[in-house]
């Protein structure tokens, strides 16, 4: 293990979630990565990330970093980083490819053998489209997109957390329209819908409808997701956050900010850093707050989207415009 690594002394605030009762710390480590990196390093950053306290790990079938944070949780237990696989917080995620009622439990024990695990704690619908079957890539050929069947495969998603194979169930970058046809639907409702969230796309109308219907809003992308296909360095530019940062002498300038921001918001944040110093610079955000004038000017700043969805618009495809992929919202 890296000698710099030293656990912090800071508790991660958690949540309950409501359809299932498990408890989830608010800041996770996300292993997604552009440019992809090789197994051991996600694994070795894991490990890091574990010694230093995060508890929360958010992976996906797709971001190819399963087999890696189930080796990294192995090795963790055997050298006493902790004492078990049941003292971590996991979640996985469906690919679109999987996303039919069929598919999804025989998906399910895939991620489940990636990992070397008996369950996971939470598993997300990635995103709300299906594509063909067996096609694991992103972007997404535009023309292999159709329209999900919201029945089959929420049912399907029911059936995992019933025979024990995850114990919460949830979505990702749904919109509120899209979240209400699976509530309308729903015998076990989502406990997560994960989105893009920043100070400069804060989903205010989402969150509004999350919190109303017992939905934990988990942002990922808080700081923009400078350096990647879908992101930009648009919020680590803004002078608004900027001001705010010198003026509370973070060392680290906006981007402890906007992580406070979110947590004071009351959501959970998916970071995601494979470098040591700023992993414990993630963490150094629990001892000291807001104004609630830092907190208004935050607010106020202009809306747009990063994380457009484009991918899946086509003129003759399921979603011709961004606004109806979105619903509008």
């Amino acid at each position: 293990m890296d000698s710099s690594c030293v656990a912090t002394s800071f508790r991660i605030p958690e949540q309950v979630l409501t359809s299932s009762g498990q408890r989830m710390q608010l800041l996770g480590f996300g292993t997604a990565a552009h440019p992809l990196v090789t197994p051991e390093v996600a694994k070795q950053a894991i490990l890091q990330a574990i010694e230093l306290g995060y508890r929360h790990f958010d992976t996906a079938y797709i971001y190819g970093t399963e087999q890696p944070l189930g080796e990294a949780i192995v090795e963790a237990i055997s050298l006493g980083l902790i004492k078990s696989r049941d003292e971590l917080f996991i979640t996985t995620k469906l690919w679109c490819s999987d996303a039919y009622g069929e598919l999804v439990l025989p998906q399910l024990r895939k991620s489940l053998q990636n990992l070397n695990m008996e369950y996971v704690d939470l598993y997300l619908i990635h995103w709300p489209v299906s594509t063909k079957q067996g096609r694991y890539e992103f972007p997404v050929p535009k023309e292999e997109i159709i329209p999900m069947d919201f029945g089959s495969v929420w049912a399907a998603m029911e059936d995992c957390q019933r025979l024990g194979l995850t114990k919460s169930i949830g979505v990702s970058n749904f919109s509120c329209k899209k979240l209400a046809d699976i509530l309308a639907l729903a015998k076990i409702p989502p406990a997560v819908n994960q989105v893009e969230f920043n100070p400069l796309w804060n989903q205010k109308k989402l969150r509004e409808y999350c919190k109303a219907n017992g939905v934990l809003l988990i942002g990922y992308s808080p700081l923009g997701a400078s350096g990647t296909l879908w992101g930009s360095s648009r919020v680590l530019e803004n002078e608004v956050l900027k001001e705010i940062a010198e003026a509370k002498g973070k060392t680290v300038a906006q981007k402890q900010i906007c992580l406070k921001w979110a947590f004071e918001e009351g959501l959970g944040v998916i970071v995601k850093s494979f470098n040591v110093e700023r992993m414990k610079q993630n963490l150094e955000i629990l001892d000291w707050s807001l104004s609630e004038e830092e907190r208004k000017r935050i607010g106020d700043l202009p809306q747009s989207r990063g994380c457009t969805g484009e991918s899946f618009v086509s003129e003759n495809g399921t979603f011709k415009t961004i606004k109806e992929f979105w619903d509008g919202e």
